[in-house]
């Protein structure tokens, strides 16, 4: 076997690991909830309001934009961008709200509910 054949092939397949590495992580990012997940502790302050966001086109025909929103990091808001998403067949998307009660603000976080 020549020094080239060698090298092509070690190139080839370092690039199928890496390739097999991107999307291996892809989809670990695919489990979603599908219920909403319980409120936790409530917040003293209202969320800022919604940031503008870009959201382009889809990257793939069919995928919906699932809005961002702000979250509660570390004492403060902190904004968390919104993404296009692949649809999940039978669900469609809740978005994220703060919901106001007498004891403060409570995210409810987005979430794939089943289409009735």
């Amino acid at each position: 076997m020549s020094v080239s054949t060698t090298r092509n092939k070690q190139s080839l397949r370092g690039a199928l690991a890496a390739l097999s590495i991107v999307l291996f992580a892809g989809l670990a990012g695919c489990v979603v909830p599908v219920a909403p997940p319980p409120p936790g502790e409530p917040i003293g302050m209202a969320p800022p309001p919604p940031q503008a966001e870009f959201m382009g086109v889809a990257p793939v025909p069919g995928y919906i934009w699932i809005g961002g929103y702000w979250n509660w990091v570390g004492g403060r808001h902190v904004w968390v961008a919104g993404h296009w998403s692949a649809p999940r067949p039978g669900y469609y998307w809740e978005p994220s709200v703060w919901v106001h009660s007498g004891a403060g603000w409570h995210l409810r976080q987005g979430y794939w509910a089943p289409r009735r």
